[in-house]
């Protein structure tokens, strides 16, 4: 099994794993997520991302689901796993089968675990500016749900434009996130990244990047980015990757002196303590 995929608490072949016709993460987008780095077959962070999936599921409205029953998915899908260097895990928790509009069924939720291989991100980073704003005052500001059709669009908008992620400002014309990634800036050599209010993702890699490596939350014009003396983006599966260009600028170095000094804080720092 090269991709273990585990459904609401059996391993299946990947040709197997079915869900409903019905079910609402497939119907409206109604589920959560998380990704999970996996190194050597051993997942990082897993107690704040399965935090951060009960997060979700409450500002969503959904059950709260039982975070020992998806653990034990995780375990079963690594130990079926081969010995990938660099893996990811993905997790998704949907509402389950319900109408075909936007009311929820009364059947328990779809709970599915996937392991992949992972193949590193690229040294640095080509960032696209996108023209769509995120609303930091809408219901699922701040939830990692499965309603990605906008990242998507904005993804594809970036690669079409030579970038390898895309940035959002919100409503408030202020720096927001990409379509994966939470962004940081360095200004006068202080790490730099926009406030969960602006409407981003409360990023694990995030929360660790500030944690470890003395950054601080303030609200940036969205033209900080490209104005900035080094940037970088964190998430799970690329830790922290420099940005080497925003838009048609290019950014003085990539990385510069203070994202470098990160990078070495948090690959130490992750590599002593793969639960923190």
């Amino acid at each position: 099994m090269n991709v273990p995929v585990w459904v609401n608490g059996r391993l299946v072949e990947p040709e197997q794993a079915t869900v409903s016709v019905f079910d609402h993460g497939l119907l409206v987008g109604d589920g959560v997520f998380e990704t999970v780095k996996c190194v050597n077959g051993v997942p990082f962070a897993l107690t704040r991302h399965l935090d951060r999936l009960l997060v979700s599921a409450a500002r969503m409205g959904m059950a709260e689901p039982d975070v020992e029953f998806v653990a034990a998915g995780i375990r079963a899908c690594l130990a079926e796993a081969p010995s990938w260097p660099l893996g990811r895990i993905r997790v998704t928790y949907t509402s389950g089968p319900g109408p075909l509009g936007s009311d929820r069924g009364t059947t328990d939720g779809t709970i599915i675990v996937i392991a992949a291989e992972q193949k590193p991100f690229p040294a640095t980073a080509d960032v696209t500016v996108v023209p769509w704003a995120r609303n930091e005052h809408g219901a699922l500001a701040g939830a990692k749900t499965t309603s990605y059709g906008e990242n998507a669009v904005a993804l594809a908008y970036a690669k079409a434009r030579g970038g390898g992620e895309a940035i959002f400002g919100n409503l408030a014309g202020d720096l927001c996130e990409g379509t994966g990634s939470n962004v940081f800036v360095v200004r006068e050599g202080r790490i730099v990244t926009p406030p969960v209010t602006a409407g981003c993702l409360a990023g694990v890699t995030r929360a660790l990047a500030l944690e470890w490596c003395g950054g601080v939350e303030e609200n940036l014009p969205l033209s900080a980015l490209a104005e900035a003396e080094e940037a970088f983006l964190t998430s799970t599966t690329r830790d922290i990757q420099p940005i080497r260009t925003v838009g048609e600028r290019v950014l003085p170095s990539a990385p510069g002196p203070v994202t470098a000094k990160a990078m070495r804080v948090f690959a130490e720092r992750s590599a002593a303590d793969v639960d923190p």
